[in-house]
């Protein structure tokens, strides 16, 4: 039976509609970011973000019909994201979403967020079959999962302090770098030499697979502090501690990823997640694992962060599963945490 998902993400700073078939694929892609709102800010305002949500999500999803050449009569379902994120800005694509079902006759399903970053790479025209671990890796996360099949999720082990991609906005605003920072990071980083400084690698050496990035951070900042005592801080310095920093993130989350493969046996691994779309990371992480002959899987780069694509996609295979609410189940679900697990 042929379904058709329109999939609502607004989770945090990106207002996102998709429509995906599953016998034609993406029919729709469409996204607004917020960067330049929040931008002047240094980081993400919950009020502004939900505000321009509530302003930009009708005309996207009107878009992504166009796009689609499609009316809501051929939908099966209304997807929305329903955690973890912003409480505010979650809301907004809840209640649009559980609306249009209730209008439409459908079924709205809540997404979890980051079981939808996991099923990203499955949008690819190549993608991984069960089992495999996951390396989600943002802004809020990063965790290593044994993926066995939809919704058997073990988490091996998850940061417990800054996530990788929060440790790289906060280290590139330490460097002077404009939000967000991440990106331009990496920028900067591909100028620098990473082996000037060595940073240490937050838990590699301990047993498990927890992450823990904040004292990482700190020994950048520690080091910016030391060359501004000294007006030494130019951009060469700058651009070294960045690679350097880049480059023992990088090593701390292929390190432990190996060890997450021996841990399960599984021979393939995904990546997701905005970190995701680092260059370095992506060659680093194919090049340590294929040479144990295994693989690694990605989603292409506009649907590592956040993206209306993955929701669409993840609220069919809950169609499917029928783990969805029926048309007549239309209560607003939204949670700022939930653990993947508990899905």
């Amino acid at each position: 039976m042929q379904n058709t998902i329109l999939g609502l993400e607004t989770s945090c700073d990106e207002t996102a509609v998709a429509i995906y078939d599953s016998a034609r694929g993406l029919l729709a892609h469409q996204l607004f970011s917020q960067v330049g709102i929040h931008a002047k800010y240094g980081g993400v305002v919950p009020e502004l973000a939900s505000r321009d949500h509530i302003r930009k999500i009708l005309p996207l999803i009107d878009a992504s019909f166009d796009e689609a050449r499609i009316e809501p009569s051929a939908l099966s379902a209304v997807a929305y994201t329903a955690g973890p994120g912003l409480i505010g800005a979650l809301l907004v694509g809840a209640t649009l979403g559980v609306g249009l079902g209730m209008v439409w006759g459908i079924p709205a399903i809540p997404v979890h967020h980051m079981e939808a970053h996991l099923l990203a790479p499955l949008l690819e025209d190549d993608p991984p079959e069960f089992p495999f671990v996951a390396l989600l890796v943002s802004g809020g996360h990063t965790m290593l999962v044994a993926v066995r099949g939809l919704g058997q999720y073990r988490i091996l082990g998850q940061t417990l302090d800054d996530a990788a991609g929060e440790a790289f906005d906060k280290t590139a605003k330490l460097l002077g770098l404009p939000y967000p920072g991440g990106p331009e990071l990496a920028t900067l980083a591909d100028q620098g030499d990473g082996a000037r400084f060595d940073f240490p690698r937050p838990m590699l050496n301990r047993p498990g697979f927890d992450f823990s990035f904040s004292g990482l951070k700190t020994a950048v900042m520690l080091k910016v502090r030391e060359f501004e005592a000294e007006d030494a801080l130019t951009d060469t310095v700058r651009a070294d501690l960045a690679s350097a920093f880049q480059t023992a993130v990088v090593d701390t989350l292929v390190g432990k990823s190996l060890r997450a493969l021996d841990e399960t046996g599984y021979g393939r691994i995904i990546v997701a997640g905005g970190v995701g779309a680092n260059r370095v990371l992506r060659s680093r992480m194919a090049e340590a694992v294929e040479d144990r002959g295994g693989r690694v899987y990605y989603p292409r780069t506009e649907f590592c962060t956040d993206n209306g694509a993955m929701i669409a996609f993840a609220g069919l295979q809950r169609l499917l599963a029928r783990s969805a609410p029926d048309a007549a189940d239309l209560t607003v679900q939204v949670r700022a945490r939930w653990d993947l697990q508990e899905i």
